[in-house]
């Protein structure tokens, strides 16, 4: 899935906490949206593997959850929030395309590493790669709430999520042609900072 639908899944968590504790809910919202994107922060290295954690962000959340309802502080529910979060991004990807730079291909069996088991969880191609219109369509239905509930700097940043994640989800393809071209002008001692992943796909 895109950054910015696990973004806005991130917001929609955090929101859950005005039902609750309303005060708490401006930290929440950003918590959860913090927590939404943190894993992609491997994106150049490990991706998928660095800073996801499927059963570890779930196993720390729920404990970070039950801390909170009995601990109610800005701190306790942040942190409970962001590892909610994380734990969410982390797991979802085993429901999105193959760890690849053209996941619509279906080529690859790696969607998110299981740190537990030692293993990488196999894709279900749910949402058949980032960028695919069916996530932009989920990140969109995921958005309509926060539009409804929220106002001002939440609701603004909500909006600009949907819009970058439209104009991503038109140029996908097309980015991955202008990125086949750069590589292949890179130098041959450039390449060594290059993600593998790009090298591997793209310098054959």
């Amino acid at each position: 899935m895109m950054a910015t639908t696990h973004a806005l899944i991130g917001v929609l968590l955090g929101s859950i906490t005005l039902l609750v504790a309303p005060e708490f809910a401006p930290v929440a919202v950003f918590a959860g949206l913090f927590g939404g994107v943190f894993p992609d922060f491997d994106l150049y290295s490990g991706h998928r593997k660095t800073l996801h954690f499927p059963v570890y962000f779930s196993v720390a959340g729920a404990a970070a959850i039950a801390i909170a309802i009995f601990v109610p502080t800005m701190w306790t529910v942040a942190v409970a929030v962001f590892l909610l979060s994380a734990a969410v991004h982390s797991v979802s990807d085993a429901f999105g395309g193959g760890l690849e730079l053209k996941p619509w291909l279906g080529e690859s069996e790696r969607a998110v590493y299981d740190h537990f088991r030692g293993r990488w969880i196999p894709p279900r191609r749910w949402i058949r790669y980032d960028g695919a219109p069916e996530d932009f369509a989920l990140g969109f239905f995921v958005a309509l709430p926060s539009l409804v509930i929220h106002e001002g700097t939440i609701q603004t940043l909500v909006i600009l999520f949907v819009l970058v994640s439209g104009v991503y989800a038109l140029l996908r393809k097309q980015m991955v042609v202008a990125a086949e071209w750069l590589v292949g002008r890179i130098p041959a001692s450039m390449l060594a900072y290059v993600p593998d992943r790009f090298v591997r796909d793209f310098v054959q």
